[in-house]
Parts: C-alpha cells; sequence; structure tokens
C-alpha cells in the first residue's frame, strides 16, 4: 500500500523547511485555486449584471465555487489533461442542468489564470511581504536612534577608513529598504488581468456585448484589478517581471545587512552579535561556537533569489498569441516571494535582539592608534598652506607604524609640523588627538534618515 504523503516526503526544501504559512494562503495550489474560483465568481456576477443569466443561476455557480476542493480538479485533471477545464468540470458537476452553460462562459484558461496570478501578487505584497518589510524597516530605524552616536570605525575594502556611527551605518539600509518598499507599492498597483479571450482580440465575448472591454473592465472591477491595455491570450509579463525585479532587489538589500551584521560578528572583531537561545548548539563538534544562523541563512536564501530572474526573463517571450513555454517554470514564481517573506522575518527577529558591544567598538576603533586622524591631518594642513599634505601625513603613517607610536605621537615630535600644529585651531586639534570626535555628520544624518523614514511609513 502506498505511504501517504507527509510535509517531509516534500522535494523542495521550501515545502518542508521554509514553508510559511501567510505565503501559502496565496502560492500553494490551495491557495491559487482560491483565486482561480474567485475570478469565476467575477466573471458569473458579471454575466448577470449584464444580463446574460439569471440571479438564481449566478448565485447557484458562485455557491458551487465556495465547495471545490483541490483533490477533485487534480483527480479531473487526471482524467482529461487540461487543468482549467478541470476546474470548470468540477463547478458545473455542482450545478443544476440550468447553470451549466454558463459556468465560465466567454473565458479562456489565461483570462482566468493570469487574472488570478494577478490578484494574488497583488495581494501577497500588500499583505504580506510590504508589512514584512515595514516590521524590519521598523525595527532597523528604532536600531538606528539607538545607535546614532555609538562611534564605530568605519571600513572600505575590509580595512579600516575614518570613523562613522554605528546608527549611521544602518541608517544607509533604511533608506535603501524605504525606497524598495516604496517601488513595491507602486509596482503591485501596476498588475493588470484581462478578459480578452483565446488570442486577445475579444472574439467570443463579442458574440454577446456591444463593447467587449466594458464587459472585460466590469469583470476585473470585481477583483479591483485594471485589464491590460493589450493582451493576446495572455497578459503581456513585463509588470510582474518588474515587480519580481524589486523583490531581488530586495533580498540584495537584506542580504547586504545580514553580510554587515555577520561579518561583525566574527571572533577577532566582535561589535555585535545574535542572541543566542539557552539551548542552542552552534556546533556538533565544539561546544563553544555561535553562529550567526540567521544572518548567514539570509545570504543563502538571497542566492535562490536572485537567479530566478533568469527564468523569469526567459518567460519574458511567448510565440505569438501564446506558447506553453513558462507553464511549468512560471509556476514557482511564488517562491520568490515565499523565499524572500521568510529571509525578512529572521533577519527582523534577529535585528530585534541584536546585541551591541561596545567595549569591543572602542577597542577596534583604537586598533590602529589614531590613524583614523590621518585624513583630517591631510586635509587640515592642505588648508593651512602644505605644498605636499597628502605625502607628508603618509610618511608620518608608516612612521607611527615603524616605531609602533600612536600617530598624535609622531606628529608631536615632527619638526616640520610645529608651525602647523600652532596655527590649528582647537576644534581642529582635537579631531587629531581624538580622533573619534572626526565623524562628520553621522549621528545627525542617521537622525535624520530615521525620522524621514518613520514619517512616511508613519511608524
Amino acid at each position: 500500500m502506498r505511504k501517504k504523503r507527509d510535509q517531509f516526503d516534500s522535494i523542495a526544501p521550501i515545502d518542508y523547511r521554509y514553508w510559511d504559512e501567510e505565503v501559502a494562503q496565496y502560492f500553494s495550489e490551495t491557495g491559487f485555486l482560491r483565486y482561480k474560483l474567485l475570478v469565476e465568481r467575477a466573471l458569473i456576477r458579471t454575466l448577470c449584471r449584464h444580463g446574460v443569466c439569471s440571479k438564481s443561476v449566478a448565485k447557484e455557480i458562485e455557491r458551487a465555487c465556495t465547495r471545490v476542493a483541490p483533490q477533485e480538479v487534480y483527480t479531473e485533471e487526471g482524467r482529461i489533461k487540461h487543468d482549467i477545464r478541470a476546474l470548470v468540470n468540477v463547478i458545473r458537476s455542482k450545478v443544476s442542468d440550468a447553470a451549466k452553460p454558463y459556468v465560465h462562459l466567454t473565458a479562456t484558461s489565461y483570462d482566468i489564470i493570469d487574472s488570478a496570478n494577478a490578484l494574488r501578487f497583488k495581494e501577497v505584497l500588500q499583505h504580506v511581504l510590504v508589512p514584512k518589510l515595514i516590521a524590519l524597516e521598523k525595527t532597523l530605524i528604532k536600531v538606528v536612534r539607538k545607535e546614532a552616536e555609538t562611534v564605530q570605525v568605519g571600513r572600505t575594502h575590509g580595512q579600516h577608513a575614518v570613523p562613522v556611527t554605528f546608527g549611521f551605518a544602518l541608517a544607509g539600509y533604511v533608506s535603501r529598504l524605504g525606497k524598495s518598499i516604496e517601488e513595491l507599492q507602486t509596482r503591485a498597483h501596476t498588475l493588470a488581468g484581462k478578459f480578452s479571450g483565446a488570442v486577445g482580440a475579444y472574439n467570443a465575448s463579442t458574440l454577446l456585448f456591444k463593447n467587449p472591454e466594458t464587459f472585460e473592465r466590469d469583470v476585473l472591477t470585481e477583483l479591483g484589478l485594471a485589464p491590460a491595455e493589450h493582451s493576446t491570450q495572455i497578459a503581456p509579463p513585463e509588470p510582474l517581471v518588474r515587480l519580481l525585479c524589486e523583490v531581488a532587489v530586495v533580498m540584495g538589500i537584506v542580504a547586504n545587512l545580514a553580510d554587515d551584521m555577520r561579518h561583525l560578528q566574527r571572533t577577532e572583531i566582535g561589535e555585535v552579535g545574535e542572541l543566542f537561545e539557552p539551548d542552542q548548539v552552534g556546533s556538533s563538534t565544539m561546544p563553544h561556537k555561535r553562529n550567526p544562523i540567521h544572518f548567514e541563512n539570509a545570504k543563502s536564501m538571497w542566492k535562490i533569489v536572485m537567479p530566478r530572474l533568469i527564468t523569469v526573463f526567459m518567460d519574458q517571450i511567448s510565440e505569438h498569441q501564446r506558447d506553453l513555454t513558462n507553464s511549468a517554470s512560471a509556476r514557482t514564481y511564488g517562491e520568490m516571494i515565499g523565499y524572500t517573506v521568510v529571509t525578512i522575518k529572521r533577519v527582523e527577529g534577529a535585528m530585534k535582539q541584536l546585541v551591541v558591544d561596545r567595549s569591543n567598538l572602542k577597542r577596534n576603533f583604537a586598533l590602529q592608534k589614531g590613524m583614523t586622524a590621518a585624513e583630517p591631518l591631510y586635509i587640515i594642513l592642505a588648508s593651512l598652506g602644505h605644498p605636499d599634505a597628502h605625502e607628508k601625513v603618509r610618511l608620518l603613517t608608516l612612521e607611527a607604524e615603524r616605531t609602533h607610536q600612536p600617530l598624535e605621537e609622531v606628529i608631536r615630535h615632527d619638526s616640520d609640523m610645529k608651525n602647523y600644529l600652532k596655527r590649528m585651531t582647537l576644534q581642529q586639534r582635537a579631531m587629531l588627538t581624538t580622533p573619534e570626535l572626526y565623524t562628520g555628520i553621522a549621528a545627525k544624518k542617521a537622525k535624520a534618515i530615521a525620522d524621514t523614514w518613520g514619517k512616511k511609513l508613519k511608524l
């Protein structure tokens, strides 16, 4: 006897390890069926409103649509080898002979499928993806405000640069994610449905309606969608392509954030840390390990989502009015949303409980013994007329490295520097002796960005 399949018999990790209940409402087979039935219901209501069928027939078909189960459709599809006609047959099996002629009337398969897809992608963005991004944005804004003045050494090319603040570093992600949230909200409203028939020329609906475009618009209005300006058997793919591009952009931003947080947790850096649960294990053999698993997982998820765009772009091409070369591949698009939502939830949880180690921030800042003062020294010397300020400071830093002295000490004992030191203001000299003051407007900028996006997103 064949074993009944459970979740651990699934092949795709998203179906057993990264499954998300909220996303499943839109992209599981049950979820997709629900949306296709919503389109069939919108169709029968519109047929009724245009006088094609009676109210009693419309109500009968609507009731039937609420009683269709995925297994019924799959069983029928196994018999006839066509998914949408199988759905239609199951609906028809639940209504009277008087109602049967009006099920799916004037529609082609992709009137149903593409309109259902437009609606479910629009709604998953509005009800799941964007709210999760806003939750992450809110958490980041909170950390930015808290750490706006927490001095941190800046890093470029993996090397110490000049000072920033930890809040300033995170404010960049607040800004980048905020713009993507706005873009996704816009893209959600560009998704269009279609009810233009088998080749997009409204052949079938012209048999019943003087203005088939009005009929199409009325069906789609029931769903909160607008019709595509032009469609063939399928809706134009570009709105969904552009939306999924932005999803990949979001994943890139989140992966970048996760990468930064992961590197800052390195043992030798230790400036931040993921909260470690009391029973959590970091290694099967090294009991002391505390791995940044959520941030590493985010980078890994990005590697799944980003390359999926290749398939999306390949599916942009369809011969003439329609071919079936995307029939399997397009079914996977929802996984991009699924992996993205899971990633955002994990990163948001990790950032919410992020531990900032201020002692290690100070320790790391001091590692180069004041070398971060090299840039302000060069700028000040140049402003005071030094003929080769950059080269002079470069030589001073080499001397500091050779003698293992703080740069401040080397400057003080350099005969060429004495005249320039006398001409410096107290504020300028403070930049050299206390380089942690040299943070520009990092704190101010961090707070301003937090306030801007907090206001825009009403957080």
